[in-house]
């Protein structure tokens, strides 16, 4: 006779859902020995060099305590920069660079658990994985690992790097941590969102706009915040508390320390981080809780275009980023009105408006818009980098090697995929255009005339864009290993050195690498068509550079 065997414990059947992590977190660190380090070192760069520029840039009290009192007063420094909290060092540091860090942070960490999670499912790694002695949550608490570690490293070395540089260590350790609680609030985001959805690119875009949507309650809560005190401080409106990178800024590093608001990244990141594991045991390997809907029995007549297929491809993206910068520019409108109420009578802020917008200050609301137009095509350029990214995509998901043995060629498919992006860069242009002109008409009056004069100005950033599009395009065709890093380490350059430049005191020499650098600050600037045509006719040629590339090289499947 034969004895059943005993059902395994409660307490061994969790152990056995995570079986193999240790394992998975060593691959996912092999696969990413190149890309974090990458992240971390250029990130702690940025806060290293941000340090020193504010250090050398305000030596005494009175130039910190002027600066501070600009930025608390001007609503374009709280959206960009952060909060204010003080005119020391440290406090001017940490409110021109948390909220910048935190962002980055957030979307270096949504890239890595959608890599390690629904991209494996994707590619099929998940399944071969599973095949050996893994857990059901091995694959997804490796990655939350992974996500943990990273953090926790950027935020050590970030603090570190402050203190030897001569801050103070409790705010330098408070300004890491802050970081760090953005980048795991996110993780959480992302492994949730690698759950509902069926795919890499769409968990990215809903994490991406759930990074949006943190960063916008961010921004309105700062600008309707309200200066207390000296007028060196602002208390944010209650949208900010909703936000994690406003929890980042909440703890005021150099000034509070608010330790405790560590807790509300900590809390959200355990509970969003078990809701996704819980997530896990409900759906089946390379599905998600949201089911893809099936397509109609005939394919529209134009997919099979190069255009069309280009476009079924693209289109979901631009729509994300247009319904983004849509909200923003209305926002940014509507409270124009505002600034010489906030700014009042001094030079200060005018130089600021000066310094953020690259014209002169003959009209503080024309150089708010310039200021407001050069960040937002910087943004734009963001949409051009992750939509012709797609095309990597599809090369490495082995999806275009099909399409190319038809009829259709490599020029052709790459062609179709740039023009498609160039026509997106200009419409998210004219779009940012027209919701400012009508975020700020509605308010002042003359709602037709302020969108046809902010529409033309907008579209004057098209050309830094396009070259900013057009170093994708080469970076894909020439170098395709690498395409990915070098296409953001390009869109963070022009971040850091085009927009933030005059505020970290970058020397001219340069600022002129950045194309957004040579655009007039419209409209608060005359246009000069000069170096509009020189931008364009590099963008047209770092364009057919790439697609020459392309059509030369072998196809990759990695």
């Amino acid at each position: 006779m034969t004895t059943a065997a005993a059902p395994a414990p409660p307490a061994t059947m969790r152990a056995e859902r995570f079986a193999g992590t240790g394992r998975l977190v060593r691959l996912a660190v092999r696969r990413d020995r190149i890309r974090l380090p990458v992240w971390l070192v250029a990130l702690t760069a940025i806060l290293a060099f941000s340090a020193s520029s504010v250090a050398g840039l305000y030596p005494t009290a009175a130039e910190l305590r002027t600066v501070a009192v600009a930025s608390a007063a001007s609503p374009v420094a709280l959206a960009t920069n952060g909060l204010v909290s003080g005119y020391t060092t440290g406090a001017v540091l940490a409110s021109q660079i948390v909220m910048p860090l935190a962002l980055a942070a957030g979307l270096m960490t949504i890239l890595l658990v959608v890599r390690h999670t629904r991209q494996n499912e994707e590619t099929g790694s998940a399944e071969l994985i599973g095949s050996a002695v893994v857990g059901r949550q091995a694959l997804l608490t490796a990655a939350l690992t992974v996500a943990v570690a990273t953090n926790v490293i950027l935020g050590a070395v970030g603090g570190f790097v402050l203190v030897v540089q001569g801050f103070p260590v409790s705010g330098s350790v408070a300004l890491g941590a802050a970081v760090a609680g953005a980048g795991l609030a996110f993780a959480a985001v992302a492994a949730v969102a690698a759950q509902i959805t069926d795919g890499a690119r769409t968990a990215n875009g809903l994490a991406g706009a759930a990074l949006g949507v943190a960063f916008l309650l961010r921004a309105v809560g700062d600008m309707t915040g309200t200066v207390t005190g000296d007028g060196t401080r602002v208390v944010a409106g209650w949208l900010s508390w909703l936000s994690p990178i406003g929890w980042a800024e909440q703890i005021r590093p150099y000034d509070d320390n608010a330790w405790w608001v560590l807790l509300l990244p900590l809390v959200f990141s355990v509970a969003a981080g078990a809701v996704a594991v819980v997530l896990t045991g409900r759906r089946d390997i390379g599905s998600g809780l949201v089911p893809t809907r099936p397509g109609p029995a005939r394919a529209p007549r134009g997919l099979a275009t190069a255009t069309g297929s280009a476009w079924r491809i693209q289109r979901t993206i631009w729509f994300w980023w247009a319904f983004g910068i849509v909200v923003l520019a209305l926002v940014y409108g509507a409270v124009a009105d505002q600034i010489d109420d906030f700014l009042g009578d001094g030079d200060q802020g005018d130089e600021l408006l000066a310094d953020l917008g690259g014209g002169g200050v003959s009209d503080l609301i024309d150089a708010y818009f310039a200021a407001i137009f050069a960040m937002m095509a910087v943004a734009v350029a963001g949409y051009a980098v992750q939509a012709l990214l797609r095309m990597r995509g599809e090369e490495t998901a082995g999806r275009l090697e099909p399409v190319l043995a038809t009829a259709l060629s490599r020029p052709r498919w790459m062609l179709a995929h740039v023009g498609l992006v160039t026509v997106g860069i200009v419409a998210l242009q004219a779009l940012t255009g027209a919701a400012m002109g009508l975020g700020h008409g509605l308010i002042v009056g003359d709602a037709p005339g302020h969108v046809g004069r902010l529409t033309g100005a907008a579209l004057v950033f098209a050309p830094a864009i396009l070259v900013v599009a057009g170093a994708v395009v080469l970076f894909i065709g020439a170098l395709p290993a690498w395409s990915i890093a070098l296409s953001w380490g390009v869109l963070a350059i022009c971040l850091v050195i085009g927009l933030f430049g005059p505020l970290l005191g970058i020397p001219e020499t340069v600022r002129n690498v950045s194309p957004f650098t040579h655009i007039p600050a419209v409209p608060a600037a005359a246009i000069t068509a000069g170096p509009l045509v020189v931008l364009a006719v590099i963008a047209v040629a770092l364009c057919a550079a790439g697609v020459m590339a392309f059509r030369r090289r072998d196809l990759t499947m990695s």
